[in-house]
């Protein structure tokens, strides 16, 4: 028996499905028109206007509402209507000329625009300049370095590091390897000034210098515990040592595959030699200019931030036993970093930023 009215049939076109999956996942459109494009393909499944409405939160009317407006005007129905208000003061071409001044030409002596400088330009308000900068979120002020690798093998050593994170290999650990130089044990000249509510710790701008160490790290992708070793130098017999203690600490039944970048430490003569008389031993170089490809950056990235960037070191010795302190609790909770890109991924990513560099040229 029926027990209320009957629903229009709802039925997706596949780039109708394609398009709302696409919102529905969406993390930068507004939350209604999420809710919305999740709303039709949950009832396009079969799902009653109830069941729709407790999972959205909302109320039956509601639900109905979006889905008689999808029926009746598709994906364009799920958009709010244009509500009324003041007239716009400002001229499409205005905006127009705005952004393309800004996007195509530099102002005269400076390297980018400012909002003054842009509302000079443009006849428009300081306020205004900013507010359509921010819609078009348009940001001269700030930039984004890069750096392209120039390795003939580039795709294949990608594919080859990448595939040991996502794929690694049975009875065997893989080992991110490199060194952090100089770090410098620096002493402030005046006493820190401890945080307290409202303000923020202070420390002075000046130091006196107390000597460099050098770290010497390998991440075990697996677990995310940290092997290191702090050396007053980074030359092959550095390094060398540092694999010797290295490899008294590995199981002797495990394969060892170190990642490590192109440094010429590492692909010392002697280096080589240890390396080919332990079969066991597998290393695979990183591309030139890839140092985002190994995973020990970022610890390292942890480790500045946590300990050297805001410490104070009253001699070498001192910053040394920090650093160990820094290690053996961080391998107390130690995880493996989460990696999730995929080699296509990662080659596709760099086509396109290719073909931004070629769209720019002359």
């Amino acid at each position: 028996m029926i027990t209320g009215r009957p629903k229009i049939a709802l039925h997706l076109e596949e780039a109708e499905c394609e398009q709302l999956r696409s919102f529905a996942q969406s993390r930068t459109l507004p939350s209604a028109l999420v809710a919305r494009a999740k709303l039709v393909l949950w009832s396009a499944e079969g799902h009653s206007n109830s069941e729709i409405a407790k999972r959205l939160r909302c109320t039956n009317a509601t639900v109905g509402k979006w889905r008689q407006r999808f029926v009746e005007h598709r994906v364009a129905g799920l958009y709010d209507e244009i509500r009324p208000g003041r007239p716009r003061s400002i001229e499409d071409e205005k905006i127009a000329a705005l952004l393309k001044r800004t996007l195509s030409r530099k102002p005269a002596g400076a390297t980018h625009w400012t909002v003054r400088d842009a509302a000079r330009a443009s006849g428009l308000s300081k306020s205004t300049v900013h507010r359509l900068f921010q819609i078009f979120s348009v940001q001269p002020h700030r930039s984004r370095t890069f750096k392209l690798s120039t390795d003939p093998f580039f795709v294949e050593k990608v594919r080859d590091v990448v595939g040991l994170y996502l794929n690694p290999p049975d009875h065997a650990m893989v080992l991110c390897v490199d060194e952090k130089s100089q770090i410098q044990a620096l002493n402030r000249t005046q006493p820190v000034l401890p945080m307290g509510l409202g303000y923020v710790e202070g420390i002075t701008h000046d130091y006196v210098r107390h000597g460099t160490t050098t770290l010497f790290a390998a991440l075990d992708v697996a677990t995310g515990t940290v092997f290191t070793e702090c050396k007053a130098r980074h030359r092959h017999q550095e390094f060398l040592n540092f694999l010797k203690q290295l490899d008294v600490c590995i199981p002797a039944d495990l394969e060892v595959h170190l990642i490590v970048d192109n440094y010429a430490t590492h692909k010392h003569a002697k280096v080589r030699t240890w390396l080919a008389q332990r079969v066991r031993y597998h290393v695979h170089y990183i591309p030139t200019y890839s140092s985002w490809l190994n995973q020990v950056e970022r610890w390292f990235a942890l480790l500045t931030q946590r300990t050297i960037r805001r410490g104070s070191f009253r001699s070498v010795r001192d910053l040394v036993k920090k650093i160990d302190s820094f290690v053996q609790q961080y391998n107390r909770s130690s995880r493996p970093f989460t990696w999730t890109a995929t080699a296509d991924s990662i080659l596709a990513k760099l086509g396109r930023l290719c073909s931004r560099i070629s769209g720019t040229a002359d």
